[in-house]
């Protein structure tokens, strides 16, 4: 797995050992970006958030670009584990959280820019919206990625900007309630 663009260009980055992370496939990550940057133009000083982050490729492909700072939050131990050492190889800074993302308290400031990559078929996409806009961690009008298996609903009535089917996985850039 490698960085795909920005100053970090082809660096490696490492996964969690085991079957609990799911990475983001580097064709639905550069799509992703592509979408992005179509929309915000560009990433210079965003603030980021990659939830349920794995090894964190999102929100790092985001300060590769540009992004001002990110924080990562995922419960898995393993996980977190491998954001922090992949943050050391890059040389970058980031916050990482262990946490269930509905247990997470109020934010210390508000993002611009989620990405939201839960577990598919576990039913955590609403509750972790509605939590993490509650809480203060989405700003209003921020982007949120968000990507889940095709089959997985979406209830809340977020603005839907895009869709994209990428196999098994659906991703869609969401737009948070100003």
């Amino acid at each position: 797995m490698r960085i795909i663009s920005g100053r970090w260009r082809g660096r490696a980055i490492t996964a969690p050992a085991g079957q609990s992370t799911r990475p983001t496939s580097d064709r639905a990550r550069e799509a992703i970006f592509s979408m992005l940057a179509s929309r915000l133009g560009s990433f210079d000083g965003l603030d980021v958030l990659d939830v349920f982050a794995g090894t964190g490729a999102l929100g790092l492909e985001a300060l590769s670009r540009g992004a001002g700072s990110a924080c990562f939050i995922d419960s898995d131990g393993a996980a977190v584990k491998a954001i922090r050492a992949n943050l050391a190889t890059l040389g970058a800074a980031g916050d990482v959280r262990q946490s269930p993302v509905t247990s997470l308290g109020p934010a210390p400031r508000a993002h611009h820019l989620v990405f939201l990559d839960p577990p598919y078929g576990q039913g955590l996409v609403d509750p972790a919206l509605g939590h993490l806009h509650a809480q203060g961690w989405i700003a209003p009008g921020a982007i949120i990625s968000l990507e889940t298996a095709v089959t997985d609903p979406l209830a809340s009535e977020w603005e839907v900007i895009v869709e994209r089917r990428f196999g098994k996985a659906l991703v869609r850039l969401l737009r948070a309630p100003a």
